[in-house]
Protein backbone atom coordinates (compact mmCIF):
# COMPACT_ATOMS: atom_id res chain seq x y z
CA UNK A 1 0.00 0.00 0.00
CA UNK A 2 2.90 2.49 1.10
CA UNK A 3 3.93 2.40 -2.92
CA UNK A 4 0.12 2.76 -4.27
CA UNK A 5 0.23 5.57 -1.71
CA UNK A 6 3.33 7.36 -2.90
CA UNK A 7 2.21 6.88 -6.44
CA UNK A 8 -0.73 8.29 -5.89
CA UNK A 9 0.32 11.58 -4.18
CA UNK A 10 2.54 12.22 -6.83
CA UNK A 11 0.07 11.57 -9.37
CA UNK A 12 -2.65 13.84 -7.85
CA UNK A 13 0.17 16.81 -7.45
CA UNK A 14 1.52 16.10 -11.08
CA UNK A 15 -2.18 16.69 -12.58
CA UNK A 16 -2.86 19.61 -10.30
CA UNK A 17 0.36 20.99 -11.31
CA UNK A 18 -0.14 20.47 -14.88
CA UNK A 19 -3.40 22.52 -15.03
CA UNK A 20 -2.29 25.33 -12.80
CA UNK A 21 0.75 25.71 -15.60
CA UNK A 22 -2.02 25.62 -18.60
CA UNK A 23 -3.93 27.91 -16.93
CA UNK A 24 -1.64 30.72 -15.32
CA UNK A 25 1.92 30.11 -16.38
CA UNK A 26 1.25 28.46 -19.84
CA UNK A 27 5.23 27.01 -20.07
CA UNK A 28 6.25 23.85 -21.54
CA UNK A 29 4.49 21.34 -19.24
CA UNK A 30 7.57 19.75 -17.78
CA UNK A 31 9.35 22.81 -17.14
CA UNK A 32 6.19 24.51 -15.76
CA UNK A 33 5.53 21.58 -13.08
CA UNK A 34 9.17 21.82 -12.03
CA UNK A 35 8.94 25.33 -11.45
CA UNK A 36 5.71 25.03 -9.39
CA UNK A 37 7.03 22.01 -7.45
CA UNK A 38 10.30 24.33 -7.14
CA UNK A 39 8.02 27.20 -5.70
CA UNK A 40 5.94 24.64 -3.65
CA UNK A 41 9.13 23.33 -1.95
CA UNK A 42 10.46 26.76 -1.15
CA UNK A 43 7.43 27.48 0.60
CA UNK A 44 7.66 24.34 2.21
CA UNK A 45 11.40 24.85 3.31
CA UNK A 46 10.03 28.49 4.58
CA UNK A 47 6.95 27.60 6.28
CA UNK A 48 8.34 24.44 7.35
CA UNK A 49 8.53 25.45 11.08
CA UNK A 50 4.52 26.84 10.99
CA UNK A 51 3.48 23.46 9.17
CA UNK A 52 5.89 20.95 10.68
CA UNK A 53 3.91 17.56 9.33
CA UNK A 54 3.26 18.66 5.90
CA UNK A 55 7.28 19.63 5.63
CA UNK A 56 8.02 16.12 7.07
CA UNK A 57 5.57 14.48 5.37
CA UNK A 58 6.96 15.07 2.03
CA UNK A 59 10.15 15.32 2.74
CA UNK A 60 10.05 11.41 4.02
CA UNK A 61 8.04 10.87 0.69
CA UNK A 62 10.76 11.97 -1.23
CA UNK A 63 13.57 10.22 1.00
CA UNK A 64 11.81 6.87 0.91
CA UNK A 65 11.68 7.06 -3.06
CA UNK A 66 15.12 5.39 -4.27
CA UNK A 67 15.17 8.34 -7.56
CA UNK A 68 17.99 6.65 -8.93
CA UNK A 69 16.29 3.04 -9.06
CA UNK A 70 12.75 4.31 -10.25
CA UNK A 71 14.62 6.74 -13.01
CA UNK A 72 17.21 4.48 -14.70
CA UNK A 73 15.34 1.33 -13.59
CA UNK A 74 12.22 2.11 -14.87
CA UNK A 75 10.76 5.06 -15.95
CA UNK A 76 13.89 6.12 -18.38
CA UNK A 77 13.31 2.78 -20.17
CA UNK A 78 9.16 3.94 -20.73
CA UNK A 79 10.71 7.73 -21.97
CA UNK A 80 13.54 6.23 -23.88
CA UNK A 81 10.86 3.97 -26.03
CA UNK A 82 8.32 6.61 -26.34
CA UNK A 83 10.78 9.14 -27.87
CA UNK A 84 12.18 6.53 -29.68
CA UNK A 85 9.37 5.26 -31.44
CA UNK A 86 8.48 8.40 -32.92
CA UNK A 87 12.34 8.84 -34.42
CA UNK A 88 12.01 8.84 -37.98
CA UNK A 89 15.05 6.45 -39.05
CA UNK A 90 15.90 7.86 -42.56
CA UNK A 91 16.70 11.31 -40.63
CA UNK A 92 18.92 9.44 -37.85
CA UNK A 93 20.92 7.27 -41.13
CA UNK A 94 21.68 11.22 -42.50
CA UNK A 95 23.29 12.47 -39.27
CA UNK A 96 24.42 9.53 -38.38
CA UNK A 97 28.47 10.57 -37.73
CA UNK A 98 27.03 13.33 -35.99
CA UNK A 99 25.24 11.50 -33.65
CA UNK A 100 28.02 9.12 -33.39
CA UNK A 101 30.82 11.16 -32.73
CA UNK A 102 28.86 13.37 -30.16
CA UNK A 103 27.38 10.22 -27.91
CA UNK A 104 30.70 8.89 -27.39
CA UNK A 105 33.98 11.48 -28.20
CA UNK A 106 32.27 14.38 -26.68
CA UNK A 107 31.15 12.87 -23.70
CA UNK A 108 34.78 11.67 -22.89
CA UNK A 109 36.33 15.65 -23.50
CA UNK A 110 33.43 17.24 -21.45
CA UNK A 111 33.89 14.85 -18.82
CA UNK A 112 37.62 15.85 -18.56
CA UNK A 113 37.21 19.13 -19.49
CA UNK A 114 34.58 19.32 -16.15
CA UNK A 115 36.83 17.70 -14.00
CA UNK A 116 40.23 19.59 -14.67
CA UNK A 117 38.29 23.73 -14.35
CA UNK A 118 36.01 22.08 -11.48
CA UNK A 119 39.31 21.11 -9.60
CA UNK A 120 41.54 24.10 -10.37
CA UNK A 121 38.64 26.98 -9.71
CA UNK A 122 36.83 25.09 -6.95
CA UNK A 123 39.41 26.21 -4.31
CA UNK A 124 39.14 29.66 -5.40
CA UNK A 125 35.38 29.29 -4.06
CA UNK A 126 36.18 27.56 -1.15
CA UNK A 127 35.29 24.33 -2.21
CA UNK A 128 38.35 21.77 -2.52
CA UNK A 129 37.35 18.29 -3.75
CA UNK A 130 39.94 15.65 -4.67
CA UNK A 131 40.47 15.52 -8.54
CA UNK A 132 38.62 11.97 -8.86
CA UNK A 133 35.39 13.67 -7.71
CA UNK A 134 35.72 16.50 -9.96
CA UNK A 135 36.21 13.30 -13.17
CA UNK A 136 32.96 12.00 -11.82
CA UNK A 137 31.24 15.35 -11.41
CA UNK A 138 32.17 15.61 -15.17
CA UNK A 139 31.15 12.49 -16.09
CA UNK A 140 27.57 12.37 -14.38
CA UNK A 141 26.60 15.87 -15.30
CA UNK A 142 28.14 15.38 -19.80
CA UNK A 143 25.57 13.24 -20.79
CA UNK A 144 22.74 15.60 -22.34
CA UNK A 145 19.61 14.15 -20.96
CA UNK A 146 16.86 12.68 -23.93
CA UNK A 147 13.89 13.36 -21.56
CA UNK A 148 14.38 16.87 -20.79
CA UNK A 149 15.57 17.73 -24.45
CA UNK A 150 13.33 16.08 -26.63
CA UNK A 151 10.42 17.20 -24.07
CA UNK A 152 11.78 21.38 -24.93
CA UNK A 153 12.25 20.51 -28.92
CA UNK A 154 8.86 19.25 -29.14
CA UNK A 155 8.05 23.06 -28.81
CA UNK A 156 11.09 24.53 -29.86
CA UNK A 157 10.32 24.17 -33.56
CA UNK A 158 14.26 24.03 -34.77
CA UNK A 159 14.73 22.23 -37.88
CA UNK A 160 14.81 18.67 -38.52
CA UNK A 161 18.71 18.25 -39.25
CA UNK A 162 19.24 20.04 -36.33
CA UNK A 163 16.34 18.55 -34.13
CA UNK A 164 17.88 14.99 -35.06
CA UNK A 165 21.27 15.84 -33.61
CA UNK A 166 20.59 17.01 -30.93
CA UNK A 167 17.91 14.41 -30.09
CA UNK A 168 19.66 11.37 -31.56
CA UNK A 169 22.89 12.75 -29.48
CA UNK A 170 20.47 12.52 -26.38
CA UNK A 171 19.36 9.15 -26.75
CA UNK A 172 22.84 7.57 -27.54
CA UNK A 173 24.97 8.63 -25.07
CA UNK A 174 23.52 7.30 -21.88
CA UNK A 175 25.51 4.26 -22.13
CA UNK A 176 28.75 6.17 -22.95
CA UNK A 177 28.31 8.35 -19.87
CA UNK A 178 27.04 5.48 -17.48
CA UNK A 179 30.29 3.38 -18.16
CA UNK A 180 32.70 6.21 -17.61
CA UNK A 181 30.81 7.39 -14.32
CA UNK A 182 30.83 3.26 -13.03
CA UNK A 183 34.53 3.27 -13.77
CA UNK A 184 35.26 6.79 -12.13
CA UNK A 185 33.32 5.73 -9.01
CA UNK A 186 34.61 2.41 -8.67
CA UNK A 187 38.67 4.16 -8.51
CA UNK A 188 36.46 6.82 -6.20
CA UNK A 189 36.20 4.31 -3.95
CA UNK A 190 39.68 2.98 -4.28
CA UNK A 191 38.43 -0.39 -5.80
CA UNK A 192 40.60 -2.42 -7.90
CA UNK A 193 39.75 -2.32 -11.22
CA UNK A 194 41.21 -2.57 -14.27
CA UNK A 195 41.36 0.57 -16.10
CA UNK A 196 43.44 -0.38 -19.28
CA UNK A 197 42.27 0.79 -22.62
CA UNK A 198 41.13 -2.59 -23.38
CA UNK A 199 38.89 -3.22 -20.71
CA UNK A 200 36.97 -0.04 -20.54
CA UNK A 201 37.05 -0.39 -24.69
CA UNK A 202 35.48 -3.86 -23.99
CA UNK A 203 33.13 -2.26 -21.17
CA UNK A 204 32.02 0.08 -24.19
CA UNK A 205 31.00 -2.63 -26.70
CA UNK A 206 29.71 -4.93 -24.94
CA UNK A 207 27.48 -2.17 -23.00
CA UNK A 208 26.80 -0.36 -26.55
CA UNK A 209 26.77 -3.38 -29.16
CA UNK A 210 24.81 -5.85 -27.01
CA UNK A 211 22.35 -2.98 -25.97
CA UNK A 212 21.98 -2.57 -29.97
CA UNK A 213 21.51 -5.72 -30.98
CA UNK A 214 18.87 -6.93 -28.06
CA UNK A 215 17.07 -3.76 -29.14
CA UNK A 216 16.63 -4.78 -32.75
CA UNK A 217 16.06 -8.52 -32.10
CA UNK A 218 13.25 -7.57 -29.62
CA UNK A 219 12.00 -4.95 -32.39
CA UNK A 220 12.23 -7.54 -35.06
CA UNK A 221 10.44 -9.76 -33.23
CA UNK A 222 7.85 -7.54 -32.06
CA UNK A 223 7.03 -6.54 -35.09
CA UNK A 224 6.80 -9.47 -36.94
CA UNK A 225 4.64 -10.66 -33.94
CA UNK A 226 2.31 -7.57 -34.47
CA UNK A 227 1.71 -8.18 -38.39
CA UNK A 228 0.09 -11.72 -37.87
CA UNK A 229 -2.51 -10.17 -35.41
CA UNK A 230 -2.85 -6.68 -36.24
CA UNK A 231 -4.84 -5.93 -33.17
CA UNK A 232 -4.03 -2.55 -31.57
CA UNK A 233 -4.59 -3.95 -27.83
CA UNK A 234 -2.37 -6.72 -28.32
CA UNK A 235 -0.08 -4.37 -30.31
CA UNK A 236 -0.05 -2.23 -27.12
CA UNK A 237 0.83 -5.12 -24.87
CA UNK A 238 3.21 -6.55 -26.98
CA UNK A 239 5.23 -3.22 -26.66
CA UNK A 240 4.70 -2.92 -22.93
CA UNK A 241 6.06 -6.56 -22.73
CA UNK A 242 9.45 -5.38 -24.97
CA UNK A 243 10.07 -2.66 -22.52
CA UNK A 244 9.39 -4.24 -19.42
CA UNK A 245 10.88 -7.93 -20.57
CA UNK A 246 13.81 -6.46 -22.65
CA UNK A 247 15.21 -4.10 -19.75
CA UNK A 248 15.16 -7.36 -17.33
CA UNK A 249 16.80 -9.35 -20.02
CA UNK A 250 19.31 -6.89 -20.32
CA UNK A 251 19.70 -5.98 -16.83
CA UNK A 252 20.56 -9.91 -16.42
CA UNK A 253 22.91 -9.70 -19.28
CA UNK A 254 24.66 -6.71 -18.03
CA UNK A 255 24.14 -4.65 -21.04
CA UNK A 256 22.92 -1.14 -21.66
CA UNK A 257 19.09 -1.00 -21.10
CA UNK A 258 18.80 2.15 -21.73
CA UNK A 259 20.15 1.71 -25.72
CA UNK A 260 17.95 -1.49 -25.95
CA UNK A 261 15.29 0.65 -25.41
CA UNK A 262 16.23 3.40 -28.11
CA UNK A 263 17.20 0.43 -30.91
CA UNK A 264 13.70 -0.95 -29.75
CA UNK A 265 11.76 2.07 -30.36
CA UNK A 266 13.24 2.94 -33.38
CA UNK A 267 12.61 -0.78 -35.21
CA UNK A 268 9.13 -0.81 -34.02
CA UNK A 269 8.54 2.71 -34.91
CA UNK A 270 10.14 2.38 -38.60
CA UNK A 271 9.96 -1.36 -39.70
CA UNK A 272 7.27 -2.61 -37.37
CA UNK A 273 4.60 0.59 -38.02
CA UNK A 274 6.17 0.47 -41.83
CA UNK A 275 5.43 -3.33 -42.32
CA UNK A 276 3.05 -4.84 -40.00
CA UNK A 277 0.40 -1.91 -38.72
CA UNK A 278 -3.04 -0.97 -40.41
CA UNK A 279 -3.49 3.09 -39.78
CA UNK A 280 -6.03 2.35 -37.01
CA UNK A 281 -3.34 -0.10 -34.66
CA UNK A 282 -0.58 3.34 -35.74
CA UNK A 283 -2.52 5.68 -34.51
CA UNK A 284 -3.81 4.26 -31.03
CA UNK A 285 0.04 2.88 -30.24
CA UNK A 286 0.97 6.15 -30.93
CA UNK A 287 -1.29 8.31 -29.04
CA UNK A 288 -0.72 5.56 -25.78
CA UNK A 289 2.80 6.35 -26.05
CA UNK A 290 2.57 9.84 -26.11
CA UNK A 291 0.08 9.43 -23.36
CA UNK A 292 3.13 7.63 -21.13
CA UNK A 293 5.42 10.13 -22.01
CA UNK A 294 3.40 13.10 -20.73
CA UNK A 295 2.72 11.18 -17.30
CA UNK A 296 5.58 9.90 -16.66
CA UNK A 297 7.50 13.66 -17.80
CA UNK A 298 5.42 15.27 -15.96
CA UNK A 299 6.29 12.64 -12.16
CA UNK A 300 10.16 13.11 -13.60
CA UNK A 301 9.79 16.63 -13.37
CA UNK A 302 7.68 16.86 -10.44
CA UNK A 303 10.58 14.57 -8.68
CA UNK A 304 13.14 17.24 -10.21
CA UNK A 305 11.18 20.25 -8.45
CA UNK A 306 10.94 18.69 -5.16
CA UNK A 307 14.49 17.53 -4.94
CA UNK A 308 15.24 20.98 -3.25
CA UNK A 309 13.18 19.62 -0.19
CA UNK A 310 16.05 16.94 0.75
CA UNK A 311 19.28 19.32 -0.36
CA UNK A 312 20.74 20.42 3.33
CA UNK A 313 21.91 24.40 3.00
CA UNK A 314 21.87 24.27 -0.11
CA UNK A 315 22.08 28.48 0.15
CA UNK A 316 25.88 27.91 0.58
CA UNK A 317 26.30 26.15 -2.26
CA UNK A 318 25.63 29.21 -4.40
CA UNK A 319 28.57 30.47 -6.43
CA UNK A 320 30.20 27.40 -6.82
CA UNK A 321 26.80 25.99 -8.13
CA UNK A 322 26.74 29.40 -10.66
CA UNK A 323 30.77 28.76 -11.38
CA UNK A 324 29.81 25.06 -12.50
CA UNK A 325 27.24 26.05 -14.78
CA UNK A 326 29.64 28.49 -16.43
CA UNK A 327 32.26 24.82 -16.69
CA UNK A 328 29.26 22.80 -17.60
CA UNK A 329 28.54 25.08 -20.30
CA UNK A 330 32.02 25.82 -21.68
CA UNK A 331 33.16 22.19 -21.39
CA UNK A 332 29.98 21.80 -23.91
CA UNK A 333 31.47 24.20 -26.03
CA UNK A 334 34.86 22.17 -26.21
CA UNK A 335 33.37 19.00 -26.35
CA UNK A 336 31.38 20.43 -29.53
CA UNK A 337 33.48 22.66 -31.12
CA UNK A 338 37.06 19.97 -31.17
CA UNK A 339 34.93 17.24 -32.98
CA UNK A 340 33.35 19.78 -35.67
CA UNK A 341 37.18 21.06 -36.29
CA UNK A 342 39.06 18.20 -36.10
CA UNK A 343 36.50 15.73 -38.17
CA UNK A 344 35.57 15.99 -41.70
CA UNK A 345 31.84 15.71 -41.27
CA UNK A 346 29.95 15.34 -44.58
CA UNK A 347 28.03 18.30 -44.08
CA UNK A 348 29.70 21.43 -42.68
CA UNK A 349 28.42 22.77 -39.07
CA UNK A 350 28.04 26.73 -39.31
CA UNK A 351 28.79 28.83 -36.11
CA UNK A 352 25.08 29.15 -35.29
CA UNK A 353 24.16 25.30 -35.61
CA UNK A 354 27.60 25.16 -32.77
CA UNK A 355 25.75 27.34 -30.61
CA UNK A 356 22.24 25.92 -31.29
CA UNK A 357 24.14 22.31 -29.96
CA UNK A 358 26.15 23.50 -27.12
CA UNK A 359 22.76 26.02 -25.92
CA UNK A 360 20.63 22.32 -26.58
CA UNK A 361 22.62 20.09 -24.70
CA UNK A 362 20.49 20.13 -21.47
CA UNK A 363 20.67 18.35 -18.34
CA UNK A 364 18.36 16.60 -16.35
CA UNK A 365 16.53 13.66 -14.29
CA UNK A 366 19.81 11.27 -15.48
CA UNK A 367 22.67 13.51 -13.83
CA UNK A 368 20.44 13.52 -10.73
CA UNK A 369 19.89 9.90 -10.77
CA UNK A 370 23.63 9.47 -11.17
CA UNK A 371 24.77 11.56 -8.32
CA UNK A 372 22.23 9.90 -6.06
CA UNK A 373 23.70 6.74 -6.41
CA UNK A 374 26.93 7.21 -5.23
CA UNK A 375 26.98 6.11 -1.21
CA UNK A 376 27.23 8.30 1.14
CA UNK A 377 30.19 10.32 1.90
CA UNK A 378 31.99 13.72 2.49
CA UNK A 379 31.61 15.01 -1.36
CA UNK A 380 28.44 14.11 -1.70
CA UNK A 381 26.39 16.62 -0.46
CA UNK A 382 28.35 19.17 -2.46
CA UNK A 383 27.94 17.09 -5.85
CA UNK A 384 24.10 16.89 -5.26
CA UNK A 385 24.34 20.80 -4.59
CA UNK A 386 26.23 21.21 -7.59
CA UNK A 387 24.21 18.32 -9.64
CA UNK A 388 20.90 20.64 -8.74
CA UNK A 389 22.36 23.70 -9.74
CA UNK A 390 23.32 23.21 -13.18
CA UNK A 391 20.06 20.87 -13.97
CA UNK A 392 17.65 23.77 -13.37
CA UNK A 393 19.79 26.02 -14.81
CA UNK A 394 19.41 24.13 -17.69
CA UNK A 395 16.27 23.23 -18.04
CA UNK A 396 14.59 26.37 -17.06
CA UNK A 397 16.88 28.57 -18.63
CA UNK A 398 18.45 26.75 -21.73
CA UNK A 399 14.82 25.10 -22.30
CA UNK A 400 12.97 27.98 -22.01
CA UNK A 401 15.45 30.25 -24.54
CA UNK A 402 16.73 27.11 -27.20
CA UNK A 403 13.85 28.09 -29.27
CA UNK A 404 14.17 31.57 -29.61
CA UNK A 405 17.97 31.33 -29.52
CA UNK A 406 17.59 28.87 -33.02
CA UNK A 407 15.00 31.44 -34.53
CA UNK A 408 17.77 34.02 -34.18
CA UNK A 409 20.93 32.67 -34.71
CA UNK A 410 20.20 30.08 -37.40
CA UNK A 411 17.71 32.74 -39.20
CA UNK A 412 20.45 33.47 -41.86
CA UNK A 413 21.94 29.95 -41.81
CA UNK A 414 21.33 26.66 -43.78
CA UNK A 415 21.75 23.71 -41.30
Amino acid sequence: MELYYSFSVLIVLASFFAYLNLRYLKLPSTIGIMIIAMLTSILLVVTGHLFPKIFTHFSTLLQDVDFTEVLMGAMLNFLLFAGAIHINLKDLREQRWPIMVFSTVSVIISTFAVGFLLFYIGPLFSVKLPFIFCLLFGALISPTDPIAVMGVLKEAKVKKSLETKVAGESLFNDGVAVVIFAVILQLAKGTDIDISFANISWLLVKEALGGFLLGTLLGLGASNAIRKIDDYKVTVLITLSVVMGGYLIAHSMHISGPLTMVAAGIVIGNYGQRTAMSATTKDYLNKFWELIDEILNAILFLFIGFELLIIKNITIYWKIGLISIAIVLFARFISIYIPVLLIPFKNKFSNGTIKVLVWGGLRGGVSIALVLSMDEGPYKATLVAVTYFVVVFSIIVQGLSVGKVATRVLSQEEI
